[in-house]
């Protein structure tokens, strides 16, 4: 229910960076289109990722300094304040709706950080016709849910229309909690906040159909 949308006219700036932070996968494909591509440059700094989909982006990207984190980012921000801390300036590249706690945290605990946004996510202007029928028809249909503002905007899109037949699912907590009163069949989300965790909640779901 989201689209991706570049923000004009931002180039990265790394100027005393020499990690990078990526908390999605789309925060690395928007990078590297920004860049141009892997150059000598970013091959000599080190990207920090959290979640398995985000590492496989950054691995794809050709990084060759990378340090895996699991959970959310505020996982990472922990995992980071606890590396060498002569290691130099973090820059944090994500979609605008993302700065926040992570370069704070990390700025509390004595590192240089910063934040940068290349994109943007803005609701999707209607649901797709096929999507309008599969949740109107009689059969049960899971919805994925990858963030709060995710599901915000899918109630918006779905306002009119009854979500009895539909099983929602959320990465996490936080982006199951716009949803409590959608009057869905069932809210579930996973045990983690990441996509693997999220396939894992849906294969269970899945099964119990």
């Amino acid at each position: 229910m989201l689209v991706l949308k570049e923000l004009d006219d931002v180039a990265p700036d790394l100027s005393d960076v020499s990690n990078l932070i990526f908390t999605s996968a789309n925060g690395v494909r928007f990078f590297m289109q920004a860049m141009g591509g892997m150059t000598a440059q970013l091959a000599g700094l080190t990207a920090w990722g959290v979640g398995p989909a985000t590492n496989a982006a950054i691995q794809e990207a050709g990084f060759g300094l990378h340090v895996e984190g699991d959970g959310n980012a505020e996982d990472l921000a922990a995992m980071i304040l606890k590396s060498d801390p002569d290691s130099g300036g973090f820059l944090h590249v994500a979609n605008s709706a993302a700065a926040g706690d992570l370069v704070r945290r990390l700025r509390e605990g004595g590192r240089m950080a910063r934040f940068q946004a290349l994109y943007e996510t803005v609701p999707a202007a209607h649901l797709a016709a096929k999507a309008q029928q599969a949740i109107q028809a009689p059969d049960d249909c899971i919805v994925l849910i990858h963030s709060a503002k995710g599901a915000a905007a899918f109630l918006s899109a779905v306002d009119k229309i009854s979500l009895e037949t539909s099983i929602l699912i959320a990465i996490s907590e936080a982006a199951a909690a716009p949803l409590s009163d959608a009057g869905a069949k069932r809210l579930l989300h996973a045990e983690r906040p990441n996509e693997d965790a999220l396939m894992a909640a849906l294969d269970k779901a899945r099964q119990e159909l």
